[in-house]
């Protein structure tokens, strides 16, 4: 995810994934989310013409759950909308405007989801 402030972006993502980054590597600051799938936040002059440019899906469990967590830090979403095959699926999007999109299968189909 390329940022515009790192400060700003870092207590946003905290807030996001309700923990510090993981990893950090030089200037990139790195959450990991599954055994070989990393978000990394970096706010350097050569990414700038790509801050705001970023758009993932992230599979979740607990949607509701999460979506509270996100209100109590004051971060907004767009509407949830529920598609035909029941998957449950919210945009989120950061202080520069990445789109981080949160999708929770129904109950059925779960099988190795894993949440943010």
């Amino acid at each position: 995810m390329c940022v515009s402030d790192r400060t700003k972006a870092l207590k946003w993502f905290e807030a996001f994934f309700g923990r510090p980054a993981d990893e950090i590597i030089g200037e990139e600051y790195l959450w990991q989310l599954g055994e070989n799938a990393w978000v990394v936040v970096d706010d350097r002059d050569v990414r700038a013409e790509r801050v705001g440019g970023a758009m993932i899906t992230l599979g979740v469990n607990g949607l509701d759950d999460i979506l509270a967590r996100l209100a109590a830090h004051g971060i907004d979403h767009e509407p949830v909308e529920t598609y035909s095959n029941g998957v449950r699926h919210v945009v989120v999007l950061d202080p520069d405007g990445n789109s981080l999109s949160l999708a929770e299968a129904p109950t059925r189909c779960r099988s190795s989801s894993s949440e943010t």
